[in-house]
């Protein structure tokens, strides 16, 4: 264990224990979206993955736990995240380098690569349109101060020829982001995910090619949870999101 047993740090279990990942006890803590986002990359084993906005690392670490031998990095600008996400690759016995800079200024090592699955968990909420959180490690991991424009193109520029790039975000900023994404890439596809079968979608995950020429794709939503309402303690995900949270499973969009 390299992160320091504090009174502000808890370390958690993802995949069913497979990942343990330390994250401040007060402020942003991952849970169900970046484990959604990992579950949905098709990586293969010694492809380059880079995790854009790592925060503690989760998804760029569950898709390295489901996938071995991918040549993981992650970039996160704030140096308190940047510090748990080096500690929890350790941890975990990932093999994987944390870069601290801005995504709009990155390290000059990463301008320099283009990878082949660029993923992205960006703040959900336009500040323009809301409250700040009075968090600072929360504010910055919910409130958008770089707008979605710039995590696309960035994200884009580092994202080699044929490679792909993946966003998981609130599905009423859809719009923003397929405005966004169709200055950028190409061979769009949007799957929607559910809280329960009949309900509007809260979530959506986007992906991409650079230079993708295929017609925009809209899939059929995932279902999240079972049953028309929650009427029992404890969780009630469905068979499929269940192998997702506890076993690595995939979540990949429909051929």
């Amino acid at each position: 264990m390299t992160a320091p047993e504090t009174a502000d740090l808890t370390c958690d279990d993802f995949l069913g224990g497979a990942l343990r990942i330390w994250q401040p006890r007060i402020g942003y803590r991952a849970g169900l979206d970046p484990v959604l986002l990992a579950a949905s990359i098709p990586a293969k084993p010694y492809q380059s993955i880079l995790d854009l906005g790592c925060g503690a690392f989760v998804a760029g670490l569950c898709v390295a736990r489901r996938v071995p031998g991918v040549d993981l990095t992650g970039l996160e600008r704030h140096p308190t995240y940047a510090s748990l996400a080096t500690c929890n690759a350790k941890d975990n016995g990932i093999v994987a380098n944390v870069a601290i800079g801005d995504l709009a200024a990155m390290p000059s090592d990463l301008r320099d690569r283009q990878f082949d699955h660029v993923l992205m968990n960006p703040p959900y909420f336009d500040r323009a349109r809301g409250r700040s959180s009075q968090d600072p490690l929360r504010e910055t991991a919910l409130g958008e101060d770089t707008r979605l424009e710039t995590w696309i193109k960035q994200a884009t520029k580092r994202t080699r020829p044929g490679g792909m790039v993946t966003i998981i975000q609130r599905a009423d900023r859809l719009p923003d982001l397929m405005t966004a994404a169709q200055a950028c890439l190409g061979s769009l596809e949007v799957l929607p995910l559910l809280p329960r079968s009949g309900r509007a979608a809260r979530l959506i995950l986007l992906r991409g090619r650079p230079g993708g020429g295929a017609a925009f794709r809209l899939h059929a939503g995932v279902v999240l949870h079972e049953g028309g309402s929650h009427l029992r303690d404890g969780e009630d995900y469905t068979p499929q999101i269940e192998q997702v949270l506890r076993r690595s499973g995939e979540l990949m969009f429909p051929e």
